[in-house]
């Protein structure tokens, strides 16, 4: 059988030690406003959309890997890839690659503070 989707990523999420540090930290990384909402058995705070449509995910209280070697969750990020890299270090994340490009766009690979591996994305110009 042969599968297709329109879009193969449903949903992700992320564990963290400390929701409201990790909401600071993906605050200052990538300008969310973040709320904290009540879902399911835990708290969480969903990463938005533009629309509230799209393909997104939450941070909840959870066991991280804590060593990078989970799977790498892409992020759009405000702004130019180096101001992003910085802010990341500064909010007490790690940046763990150079910019590397793809046809897309370009990305650096990057933890947060809870060790959950992150891409940091910098969409091409049009």
């Amino acid at each position: 059988m042969t599968h297709t989707p329109a879009h193969a990523v449903i949903w992700t999420e992320l564990p963290v030690r400390d929701l409201p540090a990790a909401m600071a930290f993906y605050s200052a990384v990538f300008g969310y406003a973040l709320e904290t909402t009540e879902m399911g058995p835990n708290p969480v705070a969903m990463l938005p959309t533009a629309d509230g449509k799209g393909v997104a995910g939450h941070l909840y209280p959870g066991t991280p890997a804590g060593d990078g070697s989970g799977p790498t969750v892409h992020l759009a990020v405000p702004g130019p890839l180096a101001e992003a890299m910085d802010r990341c270090t500064a909010a007490g994340g790690r940046v763990i690659s150079p910019p590397i490009e793809i046809p897309v766009g370009t990305f650096a690979y990057a933890t947060d503070p809870d060790g959950n591996s992150l891409g940091l994305f910098e969409p091409r110009a049009a």
